[in-house]
Formats: C-alpha cells, structure tokens, sequence
C-alpha cells in the first residue's frame, strides 16, 4: 500500500534528470502503478515521456494477423503485446515504477497479474474514442480494486472538453480525479502520474482513519 507521506510536489524541481539510471540516495519508497487503456491512447508514449531509465517495451509490429481482431488506427503499425516499464521519480523521495499494459482485449487476461501490488491505476482516455473507455473501467472493476485516475490524452485532432463533462460522460464517482494533458510533454504525463498518487494516499489516509 502506498505510504501517506508528503504528496509529490508539482514543481520542476522534483523530477530527475531524465538520463539517471541509479536510484538516487533520497528515495524512501518505490511504488507501482498501472497505466491501462483502450488501444491506441498513448499508454506507451506516456511512459516513454517520463522514463528516466530505458524502457521495457514488447512493442511488435501490427501483422496481417491482426486484421479482424484488432482495430486499425491511422498509421499506427505496432502495438504493446505484454507490456511497458518505466520509472520516474517524483519530490526526491519516491520512485514510481509505471507498468503499461496492453490495449487489445484478447491481452486483457494479463491485467490482473500486472496489477498485483500496485497503489493504483491510470486511465488514458481519448474523447475520439470515449466510448472503449467503458469497457476499461469496466475491468478494472471487475478484476482489480485499484484507486483510479483518468487522465484525457490530448490529441492534436481530438475535441476538447472539461473534466467535469469527461467524468459525467464516463458516469465515475465524484472523488475521481480527471486530468487532462499532451502525454508526449513529459511535465503534463508526471501530474497526471502526481494527481493518481496523490489520490491513492487521501484513499489510505481515509482508510486509516474509517
């Protein structure tokens, strides 16, 4: 469970230098996080903006195979098959260890295992395609009992709207924090990773307190 210690501050000047391999001597704890979501919305680019080791990708070039199982997006011609690692560290004191999963449902089996352990779970969601984030959530429920966050991907092309729409439209709980941002920007992908930690230690504090 996550430690309800100092959240990570929002500024420059917690993050590390991107090219850091070691852990630095400040860290005091390390903490998983999934990052799920529907084919295609940026899981992958997320990490690869905030890692500051080499990721772990089993990125695999879209097949032939894959034609009817798969959905097409655009000019996208690989996809995630187990999954993606990374790790950034956040205030100084807290390495967060980010494990991607993958977004076609025929790897969705995986999330359960990949899951195991983690404070809690970012939602990337596209408002091209809200509707697959239905499905998300739906097992995330049904398979984990992670704090959640979602966090909108800001696509080029993508229509633009409020948090408090995206949530009402995705019908989630009040208390469920909704960012928005360009996951390519490393700065935007580490506040949506802060605001689902931060999340996860006001739902410890509370469980303490209950």
């Amino acid at each position: 469970m996550v430690s309800a210690g100092p959240e990570p501050a929002p500024d420059d000047s917690v993050l590390l230098d991107p090219a850091s391999l070691h852990l630095a001597p400040t860290v005091e704890r390390s903490v998983k996080v999934l990052v799920v979501g529907a084919y295609g919305v940026g899981k992958t680019t997320l990490i690869g903006a905030v890692s500051e080791i080499p990721v772990l990708s089993t990125e695999e070039t879209i097949t032939a195979a894959s034609i009817g199982v798969d959905p097409r997006l655009g000019e996208k011609t690989t996809t995630t098959v187990a999954m993606d690692f990374g790790r950034v560290t956040v205030g100084g004191t807290t390495a967060l260890y980010l494990f991607g999963t993958p977004g076609q449902k025929r790897f969705w089996d995986l999330w359960a295992g990949l899951a195991e352990g983690a404070v809690g779970a970012l939602v990337v969601v596209d408002t091209r395609r809200l509707e697959e984030s239905f499905e998300v959530l739906d097992q995330l429920e049904e398979h984990t009992a992670l704090p959640v966050t979602v966090v909108v991907n800001e696509f080029p092309d993508a229509p633009r709207h409020a948090t408090d729409a995206v949530r009402a439209a995705l019908d989630l709980p009040p208390d469920t924090p909704v960012v928005a941002g360009d996951l390519r920007e490393r700065r935007q992908a580490v506040e949506a990773l802060q605001a689902l930690v931060a999340h996860a230690v006001r739902l410890a504090r509370a469980g303490r307190a209950a």
